[in-house]
């Protein structure tokens, strides 16, 4: 049976027809030099923001499903909630808690990469590096290697994206120096756990917008097949773009493939190898 909607008894209603309008990244802002709705001249939405036709809703945190109310919201979780007409956990809420809670690590998923891992083949994750929330979250790449290394497989490597669009537009290096931490700390305990290769997100693999097919083959080629600019680490990388171009930003960084003896990339993608994606975001 399908339930009916009760009216609300605070709101006696509107004579019709009614329209939803969802407009992207218009909101309620600070009404500072950074608030463009503010700043900008919009008679209309002046019009129908008056008492009586509008109301504030919250469009991040918890109240939208995501885990803390540090999070921000995006397009994805608009869209989620007022299309669903009611709050429930959004990806990075529910990656969060299957990690907290180990039920990610009983999946029949993780276990077959596992499986692989433990039997010698290479472990491979491939995402966003940063703690945006939007797309991914470093913590849980942070958690996977731990377990993956735990549970027996002494294989691990990270094939990074570069972010610079959810976080800080420079920010690279503080992820990679991050993740380099927990990667030697693996190393420590017998583990070969390192970067393999990586770019920003809109160069390779990251396919935002279009079927952009060159995107996702750059990608293959860099992370797969290991063809392309050698460099001894992820850092030497950005830095070396950086200092072509001083004012790029993350997302824009090239491809690269890191080789410990210049020669050799630290690790291609091959059969018997297992790779986990771990973006939650499904449209990325």
């Amino acid at each position: 049976m399908t339930p009916r909607l009760v009216r609300h008894r605070s709101f006696a209603g509107v004579p019709g027809p009614v329209v939803v309008a969802v407009l992207d990244g218009v909101g309620v802002g600070a009404r500072d030099e950074a608030d463009a709705v503010w700043l900008a001249r919009t008679p209309t939405l002046d019009r129908i923001s008056r008492p009586g036709l509008r109301t504030v809703l919250r469009a991040h945190g918890t109240s939208v499903g995501l885990p803390s109310d540090d999070d921000m919201g995006n397009s994805e979780v608009g869209h989620n909630a007022l299309g669903a007409g009611r709050v429930f956990a959004q990806g990075a809420a529910l990656v969060a808690s299957a990690l907290a809670d180990g039920s990610l690590f009983r999946g029949h998923t993780w276990q077959r990469v596992v499986a692989r891992g433990v039997a010698g083949g290479a472990v491979h994750f491939l995402g966003l590096l940063s703690d945006g929330n939007v797309h991914s979250h470093q913590d849980h790449l942070h958690a996977l290697l731990r377990q993956a290394a735990a549970s027996g497989c002494k294989r691990l490597y990270v094939h990074v994206l570069l972010d610079g669009r959810d976080v800080g537009p420079q920010t690279a290096t503080t992820y990679l120096d991050r993740l380099e931490a927990e990667l030697a700390a693996l190393r420590q305990g017998g583990v070969d756990a390192r970067i393999a290769s990586g770019g920003g997100r809109m160069k390779l693999t990251m396919d935002r917008y279009e079927a952009d097919w060159a995107m996702v083959e750059r990608g293959w080629r860099t992370h797969v097949l290991g063809d392309g600019p050698r460099f001894s680490s992820a850092a030497a990388a950005v830095a070396a773009a950086r200092a072509d171009n001083p004012a790029i930003i993350d997302q824009d960084l090239p491809g690269f493939v890191v080789s410990v003896d210049g020669a050799q990339p630290v690790a291609r993608v091959v059969d018997g190898d297992a790779v986990v994606l771990f973006n939650f975001r499904g449209d990325r």
